[in-house]
């Protein structure tokens, strides 16, 4: 056997210093590092490894000094079986014309399972070409998307029928959106409508998302085709997903705030909104984009500041509801929210409102001098200053004194408080410190109110969780930190329909046993969350509910037992039963 020709002494320097083979370069670049004494710098950056990857490389070396360290892994099968036990299927069945999903689908009926991708690859090797694509007509008959038809009011039809609607809980809202009068909302808030979608039905539509609980407006896609869904927005279909991104586009924060106004209008004559106490908070929806018009706030859920969308929320106390929701906020408007709040109330109910509740950081301490001012009560907190927190640890223990709390499920009821009245921006103040609430440090009060004993004013506060647990339930049953585009003015609109569907949500609860206090994914999980078949017969809509564990609670609440005319069912009449 004839020898080949030997390397000259450059080739073979080089075969050392630049290893092609990953097992060589490793060896070579360790030896470099622990004989040739390089830097671990030095030799990652001589043998192509980045200093971390390297590193890692040296520990993993040191706790397994093995010649097999170095040793190339085994390489696995070099054939494919399956490939080449059904080649001679393959190529028969190509020969006939079958495409490579066909081919694919056959295999499958006889047990074996190789993939359309597959079987292209082994006609490519077999010299096949791809054959033409086919018409539609050619094609074999299979399950395959289907063209919805695109929402038109003037297609919508009362035609006797029957159909199933996975949102048959949704139909139980109808009698209070009837009562309230809904449409009048669209009407007085001008919002934008066309003659396929008026602004009556994108509005019910847009609330129809609210209430059954998409996260995002693209999940709307899966449910285009229930019939049950449009024809509670008297729609034939309801929108796509594109339409609802465009319609909301179309609001600014004029038209939101009409739209509030409207709504609040129509609950003056009912007792959702009392007026009497609220509770104010600013909550920031997390945005991921890259809009340079988005501004940074403090995100509590991440404890982090990020850009986010800054939204106010205004809280009725009494009817646990938002009433009020502001998303068109710049850093330096914050401060002023609280005014924007109470003009609002003012122009809806024709007064200020009487009591407000919120923590330190809503709004500045000269701020608070204007409230007062106004002759509007409020509760909130001071922050703990290394000076008050000084002021505190001054005390001696006579001037405490322990009270009481009204309050059985709560732990600590009975806290230690010191009272003082103090002077902040010219506005004089009641000054409560209190210990023992189950915090480490004493909780500083600030309120107006020199009628109310401190147990009362410590109580009220701690009531004010409950917009802490609104939010929450907003932002996990109404999905208010989903954003689905960088928008800010879409964002305040989702913040309006939110404040609608809150509302609707707790005008229902009253009607049913137990559910009064209930967040709103228990009551869509237990009552809402209803399949129905739906029967439309000659001037009635009959909406038969599947059975479920908790049917009896909304037996009970006599909801069912009545009829009630729907104006855009062409004066229809919806009868529920089970």
């Amino acid at each position: 056997m004839k020898n080949s020709k030997p390397k000259d002494i450059t080739e073979c320097r080089r075969f050392f210093r630049e290893p092609a083979n990953p097992r060589q370069r490793m060896y070579e670049a360790l030896r470099a590092y622990f004989i040739g004494e390089l830097s671990s710098e030095e030799a990652a950056r001589a043998f192509g490894y980045t200093p971390g990857s390297f590193r890692v490389l040296c520990h993993e070396f040191r706790h397994n000094p093995d010649p097999q360290f170095f040793v190339s892994l085994k390489r696995g099968p070099q054939n494919q079986p399956k490939k080449g036990s059904a080649r001679v299927r393959i190529v028969d069945m190509r020969k006939k014309n079958y495409s490579v999903y066909d081919i694919s689908e056959s295999l499958k009926s006889d047990g074996i399972r190789l993939s359309p991708t597959a079987v292209r690859e082994v006609l490519r090797e077999e010299g096949f070409a791809p054959l033409p694509r086919r018409r539609d007509d050619e094609r074999p008959s299979l399950v395959r998307p289907t063209i919805e038809p695109v929402a038109d009011v003037r297609a919508f039809s009362m035609t006797p029928r029957q159909f199933t609607t996975r949102c048959g809980g949704l139909f139980l809202f109808l009698p209070d959106l009837v009562t309230l009068g809904l449409d009048q909302v669209a009407g007085k808030a001008k919002l934008p409508g066309s003659r396929m979608i008026p602004r009556e039905h994108a509005l019910r539509t847009c609330l129809a998302m609210k209430l059954w609980s998409l996260e995002r407006k693209s999940h709307v896609m899966s449910l285009v085709a229930d019939e049950g869904l449009g024809l509670f927005a008297g729609l034939n279909v309801i929108p796509k997903k594109s339409y609802l991104a465009e319609y909301s586009c179309k609001i600014d924060h004029t038209i939101t705030l009409n739209m509030l106004t409207a709504w609040n209008g129509l609950l003056a004559g009912h007792d959702l909104y009392s007026g009497q106490s609220f509770n104010l908070d600013f909550h920031s929806v997390p945005y991921f984009g890259e809009d340079p018009m988005v501004e940074k706030h403090y995100v509590s859920m991440r404890s982090r500041s990020q850009p986010s969308v800054l939204v106010f929320l205004a809280h009725d106390a009494d009817g646990r509801a938002f009433c009020y929701s502001n998303a068109d906020i710049r850093k330096n408007e914050q401060n002023d929210e609280v005014f924007r709040f109470i003009s609002f109330w003012k122009g809806v109910r024709g007064e200020l409102p009487r009591h407000l509740v919120f923590d330190s950081r809503l709004t500045t301490y000269s701020n608070l001098a204007k409230i007062d001012e106004m002759g509007i009560t409020f509760i909130t907190l001071r922050r703990r200053s290394p000076k008050v927190l000084a002021n505190i640890d001054s005390l001696p223990d006579s001037a405490w004194r322990q009270v009481k709390l009204e309050i059985p499920t709560r732990k600590f009821r009975n806290p230690k408080v010191f009272e003082q009245s103090v002077t902040l921006e010219g506005c004089s103040l009641r000054q409560i410190y209190a210990k023992d609430l189950g915090h480490d440090d004493p909780t500083v009060f600030l309120t107006n109110d020199r009628k109310s004993t401190v147990p009362a004013i410590i109580t009220r506060y701690a009531q004010r969780m409950l917009i802490e647990n609104s939010i929450s339930d907003a932002v996990r049953f109404f999905h208010m930190d989903a954003l689905s585009s960088s928008v800010g003015l879409k964002v305040d609109f989702d913040m309006a329909l939110l404040s609608i569907a809150s509302g609707l949500y707790r005008l229902f609860a009253r009607r049913m046993k137990g559910y009064g206090d209930a967040q709103a994914r228990k009551i869509f999980r237990d009552l809402i969350d209803l399949p129905a078949d739906v029967s439309i017969t000659p001037g009635e809509v009959l909406v038969r509910f599947h059975k479920r564990t908790h049917l009896p609670i909304i037996l009970a609440s006599k909801l069912l037992d009545q009829t009630v005319q729907i104006p855009w069912w062409q004066g229809y009449r919806l009868r529920m039963t089970v």
